[in-house]
């Protein structure tokens, strides 16, 4: 899997932005984790991501160690994004989720110009833990590029008619313009843009203009909806805990989009090559305490279930 290095949020502001202190009493209640990865590199045959040499994620990664991770955070479940272009793992990706009702569903990998996809699509759509497909800049594709292709867009329209999320998979200003065209072209398509903060946003003056213009016409389409995902950052090889330093760039998301088209994702374990769970639930805790409790709660559970439509499997993660 192709993954960008860690400079995020580099078109913006510095460290000492001001902020409030964290808000008299926020109210956190529970998070629905919309985008983890679930992988066993001890499996027969491998993985193909992560691979050997990164000693921090070459271990398995499953709910177990998850919920050990996130206990004491409010964490009532989790979403799996896909970590592999194996066709067979989308059945083991959703066989581990069948088996672990922390798990609320999964977004597999399948590409929509593929001959076998249609099937491959009916055959995944009829476990109702599948909620859609990953697209982006990931396993050597290019949306931009793809959407082209004879039968992708019929393959998103089929991904539409049943209900079903297209997620973004790394986003850059190309691939956000290309996320547009989809919109454009498959109106009733739920898309998922995911770690927008982590976004490289283009320093030439008409190229970052171009880029903002984009967001600001996906915002326009009802159902596309970010992820508030991969917002740690290091500098110097520290960890910048200050909530202030991350704010200016999430406000200008959150003020394009609104409270009720953003929601949380940790992307753990990846998170864990920049920081632990603890500090990536303190940073992000840092900023969106100081949203009103209204829109805490729709982004760190209900705008999921608007999202991915997912059916509770616990007690706790339903209505309260």
């Amino acid at each position: 899997m192709q993954r960008r290095e860690f400079v995020k949020l580099a078109a913006y502001g510095a460290a000492g932005l001001a902020m409030r202190p964290a808000a008299a009493s926020p109210r956190f209640g529970k998070i629905l984790d919309g985008h983890i990865h679930l992988f066993d590199p001890t499996r027969p045959g491998g993985v193909p991501w992560p691979t050997k040499d990164n000693a921090v994620l070459y271990k398995p990664a499953l709910p177990e160690r998850y919920e050990a991770v996130t206990a004491g955070f409010g964490v009532v479940g989790a979403i799996a994004i896909e970590a592999s272009d194996l066709p067979a793992d989308n059945e083991w990706l959703l066989d581990v989720v069948r088996r672990h009702p922390v798990m609320v569903g999964a977004i597999g990998d399948l590409d929509p110009a593929a001959h076998d996809y249609m099937a491959r699509l009916e055959k995944l759509h009829r476990d109702p833990l599948f909620l859609g497909i990953r697209y982006g800049n990931l396993w050597d594709r290019d949306l931009a590029v793809d959407i082209a292709k004879p039968g992708f867009v019929d393959g998103l329209k089929a991904l539409a008619q049943a209900g079903l999320v297209l997620e973004s998979a790394n986003p850059d200003a190309r691939l956000i313009h290309a996320i547009l065209e989809v919109a454009e072209k498959v109106p009733g398509l739920t898309i998922a843009i995911d770690h927008l903060p982590h976004a490289p946003v283009p320093t030439e003056a008409a190229a970052r203009d171009a880029y903002w213009s984009d967001l600001g016409k996906l915002a326009e389409h009802p159902r596309v909806f970010v992820k508030l995902s991969e917002i740690p950052v290091r500098r110097n090889d520290k960890l910048i805990t200050d909530p202030g330093f991350y704010r200016e760039a999430l406000d200008r998301i959150w003020d394009v989009f609104g409270e009720d088209r953003i929601y949380f994702g940790s992307d753990w374990p990846n998170s864990d090559t920049v920081a632990p769970f603890a500090e990536t639930m303190s940073i992000v805790r840092g900023y969106v305490g100081q949203k009103s409790e209204a829109a805490q709660e729709k982004y760190f559970w209900k705008n999921s279930i608007a999202v991915y439509k997912w059916k509770p499997r616990r007690a706790n993660q339903g209505a309260e």
